[in-house]
C-alpha cells in the first residue's frame, strides 16, 4: 500500500501527453503545489503540507517516473525533459481548477519548478526552490574532486543500459546511500517512510535514470537557450539551500540572482532533506514567500 499524507485525498489526474500523475491534495485556500526530490515521493512533504493546508489548498504530486505516477518509456529526449514535467504540473493543477498557483520544489522537483517558472510565468505566482542550482549552472560548478558529491549525476548521464543495470542490481543500497548520507540526521526519515522511498525507487529505476539523463542533455539545451535569450523568472523567488557555494567554491546567491531578480536567498543548517529535517523552517520560508 502506498503511503500518503495523513488527512489528504489521494487522486490520479492527467498530466501532459496522456501521462497520469498521482497526487495528495488537502486544505483550502490559495493553491500551493509542492514537488518532491530524489529518491523520494510526495510523502517527503508530509510535515510541511499539513502546516500549509491550514491556510492553503496544497497539492503534492508524484513526478512522472516516480512514486505512483505513470512511468512512460523514454522513447525520445522530451519524455523526461523538465519542460515536459513542468507541463505535467501545470496540467494537473488546471484539472483541479487552478490556473494560477504558487510552486515549490525540492531537488529534482526544484528543477521542474525552475523550468515551470520560465515556461509558464503567467501561471506560477511564486516560486520556491530547495537545495539546487539550475541544471546549466549545476554542471558548471561541479569540477575536480569536489564533483564526487554528484557522482550519481555522471553515472545516470551514461547511455541507456549500464546505469539501469547497475542500479537495479543494488537498488536498496544505491538509493539508501543517499537517504543516509544527505541527511544530517537520517532518523528524521522513519523506517516506514524510508521503506516506502526504497520500494518506490526500486520500482522506478528506468524512469529515474531517464529523468537524470535528461539533465545531461535536453535540459541543458533548454537552459542555455533561455540564458542566451536573457530569460529570467518574473515572479518572487525564494531559494533555500545548504552552503554549497562555500563547499564547491562559487557564489550561490549570485548564480540565482542572474535568473531571479526578485530573490530571497537563504542558507540552512539542515541537511539536504530539509523539508523533513527542518519542517518549521521550510514552512516559514514558504509562508514568507507567499506573503511577497
Amino acid at each position: 500500500m502506498t503511503l500518503t499524507i495523513p488527512g489528504f485525498d489521494h487522486v490520479r489526474l492527467p498530466g501532459a501527453d496522456g501521462v497520469e500523475l498521482a497526487a495528495a491534495v488537502g486544505g483550502s485556500g490559495s493553491p500551493v503545489v509542492l514537488l518532491h526530490g530524489f529518491p523520494q515521493t510526495h510523502l517527503m512533504w508530509r510535515h510541511v503540507a499539513e502546516r500549509l493546508a491550514e491556510e492553503h489548498t496544497v497539492i503534492c504530486p508524484d513526478l512522472r517516473g516516480y512514486g505512483a505516477s505513470d512511468k512512460p518509456a523514454a522513447t525520445d529526449p522530451d519524455a523526461y525533459a523538465k519542460r515536459t514535467m513542468a507541463a505535467d504540473v501545470v496540467t494537473l493543477a488546471a484539472a483541479l481548477g487552478h490556473e494560477r498557483f504558487a510552486l515549490v520544489g525540492h531537488d529534482r522537483g526544484a528543477l521542474v519548478a525552475f523550468r515551470a517558472g520560465l515556461d509558464h510565468p503567467e501561471t506560477i505566482t511564486h516560486l520556491g526552490i530547495l537545495d539546487i542550482v539550475p541544471t546549466l549552472d549545476m554542471w558548471n560548478v561541479l569540477h575536480g574532486t569536489s564533483a564526487t558529491v554528484g557522482y550519481h549525476l555522471y553515472l545516470m548521464a551514461q547511455p541507456p543500459g549500464l546505469p539501469e543495470a547497475m542500479i537495479a542490481n543494488s537498488a536498496d543500497a544505491f538509493f539508501g546511500s543517499f537517504l543516509d548520507s544527505w541527511a544530517d540526521d537520517p532518523t528524521v526519515i522513519p523506517e516506514e517512510v524510508r521503506a516506502e522511498y526504497l520500494r518506490a525507487s526500486a520500482a522506478a529505476v528506468t524512469s529515474i535514470v531517464a529523468d537524470y539523463r535528461a539533465s545531461a542533455g535536453i535540459d541543458v539545451v533548454h537552459d542555455r537557450a533561455d540564458l542566451d535569450a536573457g530569460s529570467q523568472l518574473a515572479m518572487p523567488v525564494t531559494v533555500v539551500q545548504q552552503d554549497w557555494g562555500t563547499r564547491l567554491g562559487y557564489d550561490a546567491a549570485g548564480v540565482w540572482k542572474a535568473w531571479a531578480p526578485d530573490l530571497d536567498h537563504r542558507l540552512t543548517r539542515a541537511g539536504h532533506f530539509m523539508a523533513e529535517e527542518a519542517p518549521d523552517e521550510i514552512t516559514a520560508a514558504i509562508q514568507d514567500l507567499l506573503a511577497r
